[in-house]
C-alpha cells in the first residue's frame, strides 16, 4: 500500500480531477513496481516555476525551470508501522500546463506521466544513458497504458 501526502503550494487551484489522476498514477506505478506487502509513502508537491527552479538550482546545479524533480528517501522508519518513505515528487504546475498545451493532451494526463516518471526515479530507474532511458520509457508507457493515459489522451 502507498500512502500519497499532497502539498500544494503553486498558488493556483487544482481540480479534485486533477488529484486524483496523480494520485491513481501512483497507486498503478506501485502496484506494478513495489512489494505489496508492504507499506510505503511519498510526498507529491505542486510548485510553480520560481520554486522549481530555485530547488532546481539548489539541489541540481541548473538554473532553469523544470517539470519535475525527484528527492529519493529509501529508508524505513520502524517507529511508524514500518512505512517506507520513498521520497519526494515535486511537480510544476505552469509546466504542466505548458506541456500538456505543447502535446495536445489534458493537464490531468501530463500530471500523471509526471508523477509516473518521478516515481521511477524514486525507486531507481534513471535515463543518463541510452540503454537506461530506453529501459525507464517502457516502464513509464507500461504504466501509462494501465491507466490508460496513452500519448494522444
Amino acid at each position: 500500500m502507498i500512502e500519497i501526502l499532497f502539498d500544494n503550494r503553486a498558488g493556483v487551484s487544482l481540480s479534485n480531477e486533477f488529484f486524483d489522476t496523480v494520485k491513481n498514477a501512483l497507486n498503478a506505478a506501485s502496484n506494478e513496481k513495489l512489494d505489496k506487502d508492504k507499506n510505503y509513502e511519498v510526498s507529491v508537491s505542486f510548485v510553480d516555476k520560481e520554486e522549481i527552479q530555485s530547488l532546481n538550482k539548489t539541489y541540481r546545479d541548473k538554473d532553469s525551470v523544470t517539470d519535475v524533480l525527484s528527492f529519493p528517501m529509501d529508508f524505513e522508519d520502524e517507529d511508524i508501522s514500518d512505512i517506507i518513505c520513498l521520497g519526494d515528487i515535486v511537480i510544476c504546475v505552469d509546466r504542466v500546463k505548458e506541456q500538456a498545451g505543447e502535446f495536445c493532451h489534458s493537464e490531468e494526463r501530463e500530471a500523471a506521466y509526471l508523477s509516473v516518471h518521478s516515481f521511477l526515479h524514486l525507486i531507481g530507474y534513471d535515463h543518463i544513458d541510452e540503454e537506461d532511458k530506453i529501459i525507464m520509457r517502457r516502464e513509464e508507457e507500461s504504466i501509462m497504458d494501465i491507466l490508460n493515459l496513452k500519448k494522444d489522451k
